[in-house]
């Protein structure tokens, strides 16, 4: 993405809608106030252009690469879920969470279908945050605690909770309920396909919510497909 300071904030974000989310960590207004030069965005709020520029170069020149996650060491696999796409997920929702409002707000009157994404967001959102405390609090230790054990060669700790396949399961029941809501926000947003003549705001937010979604699901599946059979594995053993 090519970055100078005369371009103005709406333009970049019309080029990339990922910049609206640079914009709005460093609280730049790429909506209404979005016809100022990027440079006159930055000294109206006290940012530094270098920073905000690298970032906003850097949108698109992240390459993913491929992993070979079944054969990690649990514990950290464990790191990674929680290091990636917790982190992800806690970062996103406050993003999502203003993006949902502004635009239900703002544009609930003629697209009665944002309020009802609105409200769908918030109970997702409130799910995902009590679910992702659970897994660092309770069950990731207890695979982690049951990882040591068979490196040392140490008697399995007995779970406080039976069997890890009963946390495991609750999990699994969460993750199907947030996948479930996910599709309905999908539905009602036309596969995040934003009306014509958008503001940036609801554009933003359909893409996020998009990239959300695509997370989530190589979150979950990294979590049912591989960490919690060989979890289940691993206790039997």
């Amino acid at each position: 993405m090519n970055i100078t300071e005369e371009k103005t904030v709406a333009e970049v974000v019309t080029e990339n809608i990922k910049a609206a989310h640079v914009f709005k960590k460093y609280g730049i207004d790429f909506c209404c106030g979005g016809g100022i030069s990027i440079q006159k965005a930055c000294a109206k709020n006290d940012v530094d252009y270098v920073v905000l520029a690298k970032e906003l170069e850097a949108i698109d020149g992240q390459v993913p690469r491929a992993y070979n996650y079944d054969n990690w060491d649990l514990d950290f696999l464990i790191d990674h879920i929680v290091n990636v796409h917790h982190s992800y997920v806690a970062e996103s929702l406050p993003l999502l969470a203003q993006y949902s409002a502004r635009v239900a707000k703002v544009h609930g009157a003629q697209y009665e279908e944002v309020i009802e994404i609105n409200r769908l967001f918030i109970a997702v959102a409130q799910e995902l945050s009590a679910h992702m405390q659970k897994e660092e609090r309770i069950l990731f230790p207890f695979i982690k605690q049951m990882v040591q054990a068979q490196k040392e060669g140490s008697p399995a700790p007995r779970p406080p909770f039976g069997t890890v396949n009963n946390p495991i399961r609750m999990m699994e029941m969460e993750h199907e309920n947030a996948g479930e809501i996910l599709k309905e926000i999908a539905k009602l947003s036309n596969n995040y396909t934003p009306p014509e003549g958008a503001c940036n705001t609801f554009r933003a937010l359909f893409a996020k919510l998009d990239e959300f979604e695509q997370d989530l699901h190589q979150h979950i599946h990294l979590e049912n497909n591989i960490l919690f059979p060989k979890a289940l594995k691993l206790e039997n053993s």
